[in-house]
């Protein structure tokens, strides 16, 4: 078989308007990484909804959470407020409540914050323009341009950590040990991503190339395994015993990693569990230590967490969830 010819060396050739070579190139890359989700793709709930509201709580439930905590906990949640009207007129404690077990809590108070604002300005209806989206509480780059494309079917492309891999090794070669380069800028590889993006697939897309990036393109590819291998310029440019060798060589020098329950996240999302179970209202005295953390350190953490919204404090320091 011979070897098809590597996208050109300016990414954003494969934009619309460029002839033939890019075209052709654009058009086997989409075809063989959505017949590759058809038989691979990742079985998801989150993936069965349809209602614009209900795919924006998932999107913005799944930011740096696992994606199993989110099935578990999506169904319940829009259970409990199962319109973007009922949410926003749901107190804040409650919000808080159901966010329980997905961390970040602050995501959950710019949901609540965002789905008023949907309702006073957007007549409850969620607006399917990205840069509209955009102008929501909370909502940055990637939720809006997964929503969009998800929930509305708009031809743009979500960049997560996932994605941007993908097609940060597949069109620029990035991080290949022949020529590591710089990566892309964000500007620039949205725009080649936005280009890339099936007009009548968005959705599948956007699907087709997380699953990609979690499954096969990941930090230490699978690249047997990959549908566009022949189409990457990473690979091209990557040795595989000396990418072996490399990734040893990391291994050797990777600095221990601190325990998650030392963290400022672990502290915070501790507190706030306390205040959930605490009665609706009551005031709570945070006292005593929290595993590795003395007063000096909760008090910093209750600072930030008033600072963001998250809880209330009284005269006397005593805490209860934002109401």
């Amino acid at each position: 078989m011979s070897r098809p010819p590597l996208p050109s060396p300016a990414p954003p050739s494969l934009a619309a308007g460029q002839p033939s070579r890019a075209r052709v190139e654009r058009r086997t890359i989409q075809e063989a990484v959505l017949e590759w989700y058809g038989v691979h793709g990742r079985s998801l709930h989150l993936r069965t909804l349809r209602d614009p509201y209900a795919i924006w709580v998932g999107e913005t439930m799944s930011q740096q959470t696992q994606m199993a905590r989110v099935e578990q906990a999506l169904p319940g949640f829009l259970e409990r407020f199962p319109t973007v009207v009922a949410l926003a007129a749901a107190p804040a404690a409650d919000v808080l409540r159901a966010w329980a077990g997905l961390g970040y809590n602050r995501r959950a108070l710019d949901l609540w914050r965002a789905a008023r604002e949907t309702v006073s300005r957007h007549d409850a209806r969620l607006p399917s323009d990205p840069d509209v989206l955009r102008k929501l509480p909370g909502i940055g780059a990637y939720t809006a341009r997964a929503v969009a494309a998800t929930a509305f079917g708009s031809s743009v492309t979500a960049l997560d950590t996932n994605t941007r891999r993908v097609l940060g090794r597949v069109l620029y070669g990035y991080g290949a040990r022949g020529d590591p380069g710089t990566p892309p800028r964000d500007a620039e590889l949205q725009t080649v991503a936005d280009a890339a993006t099936p007009p009548t697939r968005a959705a599948e897309w956007n699907h087709a190339l997380m699953d990609l990036g979690a499954l096969v393109c990941r930090p230490r590819p699978a690249c047997a395994a990959c549908p566009i291998t022949l189409s990457c310029r990473w690979h091209a440019l990557s040795a595989g015993a000396a990418m072996e060798r490399r990734h040893e060589l990391r291994l050797a020098v990777r600095l221990p990693r601190i325990p998650f329950e030392w963290t400022r996240r672990w502290l915070r999302g501790r507190i706030v569990d306390d205040l959930r179970n605490a009665p609706d209202s009551e005031w709570v005295r945070i006292e005593g230590d929290y595993g590795h953390h003395d007063r000096e350190a909760i008090e910093v953490a209750l600072a930030g967490l008033e600072r963001d919204g998250l809880i209330e404090r009284d005269a006397v320091g005593a805490a209860r969830l934002a109401r």
